[in-house]
């Protein structure tokens, strides 16, 4: 299987970026790579295993560093469980899986399980809301609760916005490696500068092999098996995701569903702000 990343440099570049953030989070871990069913599984734990779990999934074209970073807090109530997700721009196999199936689910299932846990509260953001949702279909035995931000799989938002404000910027900047179409892909996103995100991505899109594959909706049949509770925070200026329209849809969908909670100035990406109030959500402050 060739590798998704385009070149050796290349990916030196890029995990290079990655252990630069980690240094920078300047905390006590733990490094597993747990052999699952899809590949080798990178994971950063963090913090005391006399502690509940909670496993991080973060979004499309990020790594672990970058959830550990986004709620930095969690370890004071949980071992918390950071993981690559497989086929992204990091330490885990480039096992690229299907959104049209439950093949997600059952990778995580599978790594929950070989990690012996049990009551596992999970957070996931964009992507990772995604496959969070999949494993909850695929089995969700061994979940207690789930927050989801700016998820994935329940709506999509206006192609041709999308279209225009995000893939062709992105593929301009591919093209050009213009800074300004790397900008204006970010101020559509970020609800505010992130110099990793500019520094992590504009190596990515060059370097590194990514799924543009259209993002699937859960069916409502599927949704209303679902029985874990859930909390889903959405971001009204979310173009990819948006979040009035998310919440709608969930309320109709979901008899689990258990918070919502709508950021009235977000984008896709939330600020520090509106991501240390999620972290109050799940640490119950």
């Amino acid at each position: 299987m060739s590798s998704l990343f385009k070149s050796e440099i290349g990916k030196k570049e890029i995990l290079a970026l990655y252990e630069q953030k980690l240094n920078d989070l300047a905390i006590q871990y733990e490094n597993k790579r747990i052999d699952t069913i899809y590949g080798k599984t990178n994971i950063i734990v963090v913090g005391d295993s006399t502690k509940p779990p909670i496993l991080l999934i973060h979004g499309s074209n990020g790594c672990a560093p970058i959830a550990l970073e986004t709620y930095p807090t969690l370890y004071t109530k949980f071992q918390v469980f950071a993981i690559d997700v497989l086929a992204q721009p990091n330490k885990s196999a480039e096992t690229r899986l299907s959104m049209k199936d439950n093949s997600y689910g059952l990778w995580i299932n599978d790594l929950i399980d070989k990690l012996e846990l049990k009551n596992v509260t999970m957070a996931g953001f964009s992507f990772g809301g995604l496959i969070i949702l999949k494993t909850l279909i695929d089995n969700e035995t061994n979940i207690k609760e789930v927050y989801l931000s700016a998820p994935a799989f329940i709506v999509n938002g206006n192609p041709l916005a999308a279209l225009f404000k995000i893939f062709i910027p992105m593929k301009r900047y591919m093209k050009t490696q213009n800074n300004k179409y790397l900008q204006k892909f970010l101020n559509t996103l970020f609800t505010e500068k992130d110099e990793f995100a500019h520094k992590y991505l504009s190596k990515v899109f060059l370097n590194f092999k990514m799924d543009f594959t259209p993002v699937p909706v859960i069916k409502r049949g599927e949704a209303k098996l679902i029985n874990t509770p859930i909390t889903i925070i959405g971001a009204k200026n979310d173009i990819m995701f948006p979040g009035v329209k998310m919440l709608k849809r969930a309320h109709k969908i979901f008899p689990s569903l258990k918070n919502t909670v709508l950021f009235e100035n977000s984008k896709h990406v939330q600020n520090k702000n509106d991501n240390r109030k999620i972290e109050k959500l799940i640490l119950k402050e």
